[in-house]
């Protein structure tokens, strides 16, 4: 039997069809980069079936809890963020535990950003991520749902 592939047509998603959620992702005692990836993957909307690669096809994320996050092996002492202010001289470097006690949503929202695409799609999925230190959000209105993480 022959299959008549001319009728196959692929399914791009187009921005206004996309129904996007609200999700809510409690990072208490997960692991920093693998936690991330998970938000990475909702946010891009890889999660979804009909997943455009141009298109922003993600849900909205809020990360509860970013102060109890954690870190495997010696990273604790060891890692270290980087900052140039674009001035001679002007590298700046911040241990992670100084992050963790001073803003620690950044280390959330650093750690999303190096995974999602590095363009203007990137930038658009970045804004959709919400990240608070602790249990306490403003985003009740939204009725967000639970984002089950393995």
């Amino acid at each position: 039997m022959k299959i008549d592939t001319l009728s196959f047509r692929t399914y791009s998603a187009k921005p206004g069809e996309v129904e996007q959620k609200w999700v809510i992702a409690d990072a208490e005692g997960k692991t920093l980069g693998r936690f991330a990836a998970e938000v990475a993957k909702v946010l891009r909307g890889k999660t979804k079936p009909e997943f455009t690669p141009h298109t922003d096809t993600g849900d909205f994320v809020i990360v509860i809890n970013a102060s109890k996050i954690r870190v495997t092996g010696g990273k604790f002492q060891k890692k270290e963020y980087y900052h140039n202010t674009q001035y001679p001289g002007g590298a700046r470097f911040e241990k992670y535990r100084d992050v963790l006690s001073k803003k620690p949503e950044r280390i959330i929202e650093n750690a999303v950003k190096g995974m999602l695409p590095k363009n203007s799609l990137g930038r658009q999925l970045f804004r959709k991520l919400k990240v608070y230190a602790n249990a306490e959000h403003p985003h009740a209105a939204q009725n967000p749902v639970e984002l089950k993480l393995n």
